[in-house]
């Protein structure tokens, strides 16, 4: 009888289980969301489920998304700022693929969401777990008065908190109190290492050309690495895959024109974008200057080619170029050049592949002649990278990033040649860097979410050349690396770990910490740039600099999230921080090495962010405001006393707006502050054999007077036709013309030698401009 009773249980109890497991049997519901009007991918849609509000997934920056349903009917509601919400209804009775399209909605009166806001949710500041990041789409970003006209991703990003421009016109950025090498720059997965144009007056970035472009201010998942502050990740349009298109645009001094469209009809697509500068033609008309060059230009292509429903290859790549010249006697010219072969692969409804071939090289010449001597300079970069990243959908609650990444880099050093000089060719360093990493979004529940991720790199010197090792510039050991042979690795762990907390429907509560490391390191004099300033990587002296930023953030949103704040602290560390000894001789015609001239130790930045957003209604922009510290600590500077980094600024002050006037008109406007830069003043002088010497005392101790100015901006939209569509953009750059400084030197006054003046240089006081934008 208890046999009995107990088989019978048994029974009961496994036909209870093989129910309840054949009642949560759950089925895969993947694909990918296009753009219905074009074909192209789009990056970062919500996808969520309308039964269920919980469940919900954000596609990755190839399209893809992945959600795990029970058997039955739903409603997937598709979400993404600038386009109309779509619904799709379903019926789960197995592993299911539905590629959702979106079409744009009509330009909102005073909706310029598309422009600065992260995400895709209105809401979504208070839901992830990301934090310190910004997300801008290129459609509107023409609005915003900048200088001569140029629309610039680079320039908009740097209207936000945390983010500090480098200097009047310049494109160099530093974040959160990190130097401009600090901040990883991607165009299609390709570092760029020097972003900018015309001596930093324009960015590398055609607008025209690009989708997309988001920048993370330290507190980056584990999948992106190699730098300190930042990630700034810009991506390329695809090209429509439907129709063909034109569009471009003439301004003052440049002009761009893009055609895209379909190889094969919705299966194929490519896009040219060219731009060029043209003041050189200008210079032609007059007497003095008919034989110089000053002008850049670039070119982005892309092309793609969809296999089959799960695979599909893309091939990009940027050509840009710098060129400065004085007839025959002085020309300068450098450049970025980088292809990206990809290839995208969804191996099954929870997995997709991402394989990336990268090449990247960025190199800069001089030349100088006089008579029968003749001067050159050069210097290169180089990189060969694979990558291969995994996105796995481990159901509603995980989505996991894991995958590898390989670097080869080749670095020619500063290298000075011609009849004027000694000739001392150097032998290029060679390097190989390396990473695994592993990231996790886990959405904990309802209320918290936790991004989580641990990044192993290392870093080694190859053979081909010898290496110093120096002691305060004093050599204590030579070596000479064979081709083909290892010498110094290093290797280093970087967990990252940021969380979100959802107080109410309203506000949300943030923290995280990152560490990070950098073994390519930019030396330079300057706080805004130059492109003759010189990357090396780490050596047996030079070791990898290293941060550990922590950090903490409140959101609140208000007026049914028309209204949006957001706060952040942040304490970040720095070791093996670089700069170069008092007095530092660079001499690029001698076999001397520049690790000779540069000191280590550590440095140290914290700050308060505040942003306030009003997103919706005739009256749009966003107010933001950076109070911060930045320091280093030096051996051998300043009595090794903390003194102040160049790109210290006290306090600094964003205010943008767009005003609606109505279907056709809508004006811009920006209003700028910010302490000036630390600098190093003359403390006094003494004359030597007829010239005058002037004495320094402390590291960056004085400061360039405070920066401010107005920008305005009207955009006039006539009514389009089917095919044609136009606008003009007029606008003024330094409103009321404030006379910045770019410069301070210093020299004896001519009317009373014994005393010094102070001469300032300005570059701007109006600048204006005009633009005809089109696309047909």
């Amino acid at each position: 009888m208890q046999k009995l009773f107990f088989k019978a249980s048994v029974t009961a109890a496994a036909l209870c289980f093989g129910s309840l497991a054949l009642a949560q049997q759950k089925y895969s519901v993947s694909g990918t969301v296009k753009d219905n009007t074009n074909g192209e991918l789009l990056i970062g849609v919500t996808v969520k489920v309308s039964e269920d509000p919980t469940i919900s997934v954000v596609a990755n920056e190839y399209g893809f998304y992945s959600l795990s349903l029970p058997e039955g009917n739903y409603t997937l509601i598709v979400s993404y700022p600038g386009y109309r919400d779509f619904e799709q209804a379903i019926k789960v009775e197995q592993n299911t693929k539905i590629d959702l399209p979106l079409n744009q909605e009509d330009q909102k009166v005073g909706n310029i969401d598309e422009v600065v806001i992260s995400g895709v949710k209105k809401n979504k500041n208070l839901t992830t777990a990301q934090m310190g990041t910004e997300t801008l789409s290129i459609k509107n970003i023409e609005k915003l008065p900048v200088l001569f006209g140029e629309k610039d991703v680079m320039k908009t990003i740097q209207l936000l908190p945390g983010i500090k421009s480098n200097g009047e016109g310049s494109s160099g950025f530093s974040v959160r109190g990190g130097a401009t090498d600090q901040n990883l720059i991607l165009l299609d997965e390709a570092p760029v290492y020097n972003a900018s144009h015309l001596l930093g007056f324009f960015s590398t970035f055609n607008s025209d050309a690009l989708k997309d472009a988001s920048i993370i201010k330290g507190n980056s998942p584990a999948q992106y690495g190699g730098r300190l502050s930042s990630v700034m990740d810009v991506k390329m349009k695809d090209g429509n895959n439907k129709s063909y298109n034109v569009n471009g645009g003439i301004g003052l001094i440049s002009s761009r024109l893009s055609v895209e469209g379909p190889i094969q009809k919705e299966k194929s697509s490519f896009i040219v974008s060219g731009r060029r500068t043209y003041a050189d033609l200008f210079l032609k008309t007059t007497d003095d200057f008919k034989d110089s060059k000053l002008y850049f230009y670039d070119l982005n292509l892309k092309a793609n080619y969809q296999i089959n429903d799960n695979n599909r290859l893309y091939l990009s790549g940027y050509f840009g170029r710098d060129v400065l010249g004085l007839g025959d006697t002085f020309s300068t010219d450098w450049g970025n050049t980088t292809a990206t072969l990809r290839w995208n692969s969804i191996i099954n409804s929870k997995l997709f592949s991402n394989t990336s071939f990268i090449y990247s090289n960025y190199n800069y010449k001089i030349s100088l002649q006089s008579n029968d001597n003749t001067f050159g300079l050069d210097s290169q970069i180089e990189d060969w990278n694979l990558k291969q990243d995994f996105t796995w959908f481990a159901g509603n609650k995980h989505s996991v990033r894991f995958g590898l990444q390989s670097i080869y880099h080749t670095i020619t050093p500063s290298s000075a040649s011609g009849t004027s000089v000694s000739s001392f060719p150097r032998n290029p360093r060679k390097s190989w860097e390396n990473a695994l990493y592993m990231n996790d979004d886990f959405k904990v529940n309802n209320k918290l979410t936790v991004n989580y991720g641990l990044r192993l790199s290392t870093f080694s010197v190859l053979g081909g050349d010898t290496y110093n090792t120096y002691e305060n510039g004093v050599i204590t050991d030579t070596r000479f690396l064979e081709k083909g042979k290892f010498g110094k690795t290093y290797v280093n762990l970087e967990p990252r770990i940021t969380a979100n907390y959802l107080i109410n429907e309203v506000s949300s509560v943030k923290a995280g910490y990152s560490r990070n490391t950098q073994n390519l390191h930019l030396l330079s004099n300057s706080s805004s740039g130059n492109p003759t300033d010189q990357w090396i990587g780490s050596s047996y002296s030079v070791k990898p600099e290293i941060a550990d930023q922590i950090s903490a953030g409140y959101s609140r949103n208000f007026n049914n999230n028309n209204y949006e704040l957001n706060a952040e602290i942040y304490y970040k560390s720095m070791q093996n921080q670089i700069d170069f000894k008092n007095g530092a001789q660079i001499a690029f015609d001698t076999a001397a090495d520049v690790e000779s001239e540069l000191l280590y130790g550590k440095g140290r930045a914290y700050g308060f962010e505040l942003i306030a957003k009003k997103k919706n209604g005739r009256l749009t922009g966003w107010i933001s405001y950076t109070l911060s510290k930045t320091e280093r600590k030096i051996n051998g500077i300043n009595n090794n006393e903390w003194y102040n980094a160049r790109m210290d600024k006290t306090h600094d002050l964003s205010i943008v707006a767009t005003y609606e006037l109505n279907k056709k008109w809508s004006l811009s406007g920006l209003f700028l502050y910010s302490t000036g830069n630390a600098v190093t003043f003359p403390t006094g002088k003494y004359e030597l054999n007829g010239q005058t010497i002037f004495q320094y005392s402390s590291r960056n101790a004085d400061r360039m007077p405070a920066y401010h100015r107005m920008d305005l901006s009207a955009t006039y939209e006539p009514e389009s036709t089917k095919r044609f569509k136009g606008s003009w953009s007029f606008g003024i750059y330094n409103l009321y013309g404030r006379e910045n400084a770019y410069t301070i030197t210093f020299e004896d006054n001519p009317n009373n030698p014994g005393t010094t003046r102070a001469m300032q240089t300005s570059l701007f006081r109006w600048v204006p401009n005009i633009t005809y934008n089109f696309k047909f």
